[in-house]
């Protein structure tokens, strides 16, 4: 089984959840399960199917706590934890399987705790209230889930607890290097600095202390939009200058 990477857009603002399989232990970790839990279910019985063997989905990663990034989070893990019980989907049938835990940056636990009022101000359907958080992300932070290994970094500006997480090459394991920077960088772009605790003095600073100093070749996903690299970033993002 080779190293398993699905995108997968959800939401009216299209966030890019991503589902992240190891291949030596079928671990897996969802990067910003956003929105249509249902969508993100299919996925995981679907990557299922291709490999004829359950996932074990342990972790939800959140690059920060705006709705968008958040709002399909308490549904999926509900999800699971039925399918575990009943014997049946992404969860593989075991009764005794853990519940996958939902990690986020204490810094950004007041949004994700107004996960309805998020919502609501920006004209969508409220969402039911958040689930609580299992554990909260630390700046340098390291983190495995069978041959992956995740470095979390600190990159407030776009919200106070943003993060992006740098997954670690294992040649071994045909498991990639690349870095998940959530509304922290775009392609050509950045977050923005408008809404509750942002700053864009302190989100540029994040990118260039944090991101930047990654390997050029280093490929970048951000939370909306295409594939980048940290190298095309620096020369070419006119926000970062």
């Amino acid at each position: 089984m080779s190293f398993i990477q699905k995108v997968v857009p959800v939401g009216r603002l299209m966030c890019n959840c991503q589902i992240l399989v190891c291949p030596q232990t079928r671990e897996t970790v969802l990067v910003d399960p956003g929105d249509e839990p249902e969508v993100i279910l299919k996925e995981l019985t679907a990557i299922e199917a291709q490999i004829g063997a359950p996932l074990k989905v342990k972790a939800l990663f959140h690059t920060h706590a705006h709705f968008d990034h958040i709002g399909g989070t308490r549904r999926v893990k509900e999800a699971m934890i039925a399918r575990a019980s009943s014997g049946a989907g992404a969860c593989g049938g075991d009764p005794t399987a853990a519940a996958p835990e939902i990690f986020l940056h204490k810094a950004d636990e007041a949004l994700y705790q107004m996960l309805p009022q998020q919502a609501a101000m920006f004209g969508f359907p409220p969402n039911e209230p958040a689930l609580p958080v299992d554990r909260f992300f630390e700046d340098n932070q390291e983190l495995r889930f069978g041959a992956m290994k995740f470095s979390v970094l600190h990159t407030p500006g776009h919200s106070p607890g943003g993060v992006c997480f740098r997954m670690h090459e294992d040649s071994s394991s045909e498991v990639p290097e690349m870095v998940f920077t959530g509304d922290t960088l775009f392609r050509d772009s950045v977050g923005r600095s408008d809404f509750w605790g942002g700053d864009g003095r302190l989100l540029v600073k994040s990118i260039r202390e944090r991101l930047y100093t990654l390997d050029g070749d280093t490929p970048a996903w951000p939370g909306h939009g295409s594939q980048t690299t940290i190298g095309h970033e620096k020369t070419s993002n006119p926000y970062t200058k």
